[in-house]
């Protein structure tokens, strides 16, 4: 009979400045753990009075090799993009973008928005059999299953939870949910023991299978885990959890910028591809995001030495 060891590993955010006004907490990739499944980039960001900061603006750019999640908790964005998108998102709404070969969009907050901006933004990596296969692709899903009762809310944004499965479309075995919790509300939730998992709390705070997690804060849990509990400890306003897990992701990887290739001389070739001659070209590989007020975002300089691929744990 096999024995499991719980695992409560904290992963400490970084902070870092978004297009031109937006600071987010940067959690994936960590410095000794780059990826949850195949989730290798999470920012939380907010809330953030939008009216005072100036909200969302981040110009057009590149992508490759992934496929961007977009998740709100307050407010709403706007998300263009070089396929000739253009769809606003909603609390309880998700946006999944796939980058495959490459793809170019901007994200910014409309000036219909509410006050407040509080959401995340996730990459997932597309495995090698796919990625350049995949073609580009903006998916809007308005309509995800959730259960409530008990004073819990869960939504399956990606994958499946509980019996409860999501459309979004994925490539990779790997779940995200929301977890809402009213004060003193408990929940257990039914997990995959081949996955592994992590626990964001961005609002109030949680007990995590008996380990205190606060706001901001981020646990990784290992693999092996039947089922989680969770229980608010925020006496007075709702605690609301974001659940990530996925088969652990064996391939190692090179992530630099918005770039997600196989080597160094990949991210060379998708950069050049995408700042060719100038503001004023159009990047073939990219296409253009034509519905945009403003300059694309250019690819900053390589560094001086060679981008090594990176397995899961650094």
């Amino acid at each position: 009979m096999s024995t499991f060891t719980a695992v409560h590993e904290p992963l400490e955010a970084r902070d870092v400045l978004l297009g031109r006004t937006t600071h987010v907490r940067r959690i994936l990739p960590n410095r000794n753990r780059r990826m949850i499944g195949a989730w290798c980039f999470l920012d939380h960001y907010g809330p953030d009075d939008i009216k005072r900061a100036g909200g969302m603006w981040v110009p057009p750019h590149p992508h490759t090799g992934l496929q961007t999640v977009t998740w709100l908790f307050e407010g709403e964005g706007l998300h263009t993009d070089s396929l000739g998108s253009r769809q606003l998102i909603r609390p309880g709404q998700l946006n999944v973008m796939t980058a495959g070969h490459g793809i170019a969009h901007a994200e910014v907050s409309p000036e219909s928005a509410a006050t407040l901006l509080h959401g995340v933004q996730l990459w997932a990596v597309l495995p090698d059999g796919v990625r350049e296969s995949a073609a580009p692709d903006f998916t809007h899903v308005a309509d995800l299953p959730t259960h409530v009762g008990d004073g819990v809310r869960v939504t399956v944004i990606t994958g499946e939870l509980d019996g409860w499965r999501s459309t979004a479309p994925s490539f990779t075995p790997l779940v995200a949910a929301e977890v809402g919790l009213e004060p003193g509300a408990s929940s257990t939730v039914h997990l995959d023991r081949g996955f592994e998992y992590g626990v964001l709390v961005v609002q109030g705070a949680v007990r995590v299978d008996g380990t205190d997690v606060g706001r901001n804060q981020m646990s990784y849990l290992g693999q092996g885990r039947p089922e989680l509990s969770l229980t608010a400890v925020e006496p007075h306003d709702e605690s609301v959890v974001l659940l990530l897990g996925g088969e652990p992701f064996e391939e190692e990887i090179v992530m630099w910028w918005n770039f997600v290739g196989r080597s160094h001389e990949e991210i060379v070739d998708q950069r050049e591809a995408w700042n060719g001659e100038g503001l004023d070209w159009v990047p073939e590989r990219f296409g253009q995001v034509a519905d945009f007020d403003g300059d694309r975002l250019l690819a900053p300089p390589m560094p001086n030495t060679r981008l090594k691929a990176r397995g899961r744990l650094g």
